[in-house]
């Protein structure tokens, strides 16, 4: 369960404006990489807060569930999108900082700190910790996973109509059996990472040149 340990720290040294931040698609082969921003009241008190977790173990629906009380209570959201393109351009690390500035540039009224998943910014002049399992352990940060996760899912749902035939809308440009099927059959689609080694092993041999052993681990 996700804590509010870190953001009382913060309370105790003055700071009350504290943002939690995380990203959602670093690891995906198609779309944008999506960070949020989240700026919680000093004390919840919600019956829904015992659901909040890591939204990656969470099901959709509860993630939605989630997202709508999280908008209800929350000081102020933002969300930051770093494309496909930038991704290519500038590696998955500088994408994600990007994204994750946005979405704290898009923060009214602005932080005073910042509570992150794993990261720091270094462009950003402000106090700020980055956490390792951030998204498990700190309350704000796990909320900004199930927003950054919600918002990047509906977007990948919108490129599916955009891109028909390769099941955005299932896996949501992860690297699942179906889109490794459907990438060797039609190649990449526009938002794919051609810097991804799935994606460049389409394009240079015209289908991936590896295989899942039976474990799911990669040959």
């Amino acid at each position: 369960m996700p804590s509010f340990i870190e953001e009382e720290l913060l309370e105790a040294q003055g700071y009350r404006l504290i943002a939690g931040i995380d990203e959602a698609g670093r690891g995906a082969l198609a779309g944008p990489v999506v960070a949020a921003a989240v700026i919680l009241p000093n004390h919840v008190d919600a019956p829904w807060l015992g659901g909040v977790k890591d939204s990656k173990q969470l099901s959709p629906a509860k993630r939605e569930f989630l997202f709508h009380h999280i908008h209800e209570i929350a000081i102020s959201i933002g969300i930051g999108l770093a494309p496909h393109y930038l991704v290519d351009a500038q590696g998955i690390i500088r994408a994600t900082r990007l994204a994750m500035k946005l979405a704290i540039d898009q923060l009214s009224p602005p932080p005073q700190s910042l509570l992150i998943d794993y990261m720091r910014l270094p462009e950003v002049k402000l106090p700020q910790k980055g956490i390792t399992n951030g998204d498990n352990l700190c309350f704000s940060i796990a909320c900004a996973s199930i927003i950054a996760k919600v918002a990047r899912d509906k977007l990948m749902v919108e490129f599916d109509r955009t891109y028909p035939g390769y099941g955005l809308a299932q896996h949501k440009g992860y690297g699942t059996r179906q889109h490794f099927a459907c990438l060797s059959r039609l190649g990449p689609c526009p938002i794919h990472r051609r810097s991804f080694r799935p994606v460049r092993d389409v394009i240079l041999y015209g289908r991936l040149s590896w295989s899942k052993n039976k474990t799911g681990g990669l040959l």
